[in-house]
C-alpha cells in the first residue's frame, strides 16, 4: 500500500486581516509572506492591543469588586471592555485565517 501525505502546503501568500480599518471602517488586508515591514507593524500593534486588554481585565476585576464603584465608572469600563474585546476578537480571526 502506498501512503502519501495529502496535506496541502500552507498558503504563505494568504491575506492577513490587519488590526486596523480604513477611513470608512472597512477591514484592511495584507497579502504577503508575513515577513515584511507592515507585517511587523501589525504584529506590534496586536501585541499592544493584547497587553491593553490584559491590563483592562485586571482593572475590571478590581473595579467590579469595589462596592464604591459608581454607575458612570462601570459604564465607562464596559465601553472600554467592548473595545478591547473587539480588538481581541479581530486578532483571533486574523490568526485563525492565516497559517502559523
Amino acid at each position: 500500500m502506498n501512503v502519501r501525505d495529502e496535506t496541502p502546503a500552507p498558503d504563505t501568500t494568504g491575506a492577513r486581516l490587519l488590526p486596523w480599518t480604513n477611513s470608512d471602517g472597512n477591514p484592511c488586508y495584507l497579502i504577503g509572506d508575513g515577513t515584511g515591514y507592515l507585517s511587523r507593524v501589525a504584529d506590534q500593534i496586536e501585541t499592544v492591543q493584547l497587553g491593553m486588554a490584559d491590563n483592562l481585565l485586571q482593572h475590571a476585576t478590581d473595579l467590579v469588586g469595589d462596592p464604591k464603584a459608581t454607575e458612570p465608572q462601570l459604564r465607562y469600563l464596559a465601553a472600554r471592555m467592548a473595545e478591547a474585546l473587539r480588538d481581541v476578537a479581530r486578532i483571533a480571526r486574523s490568526r485563525g485565517d492565516r497559517p502559523r
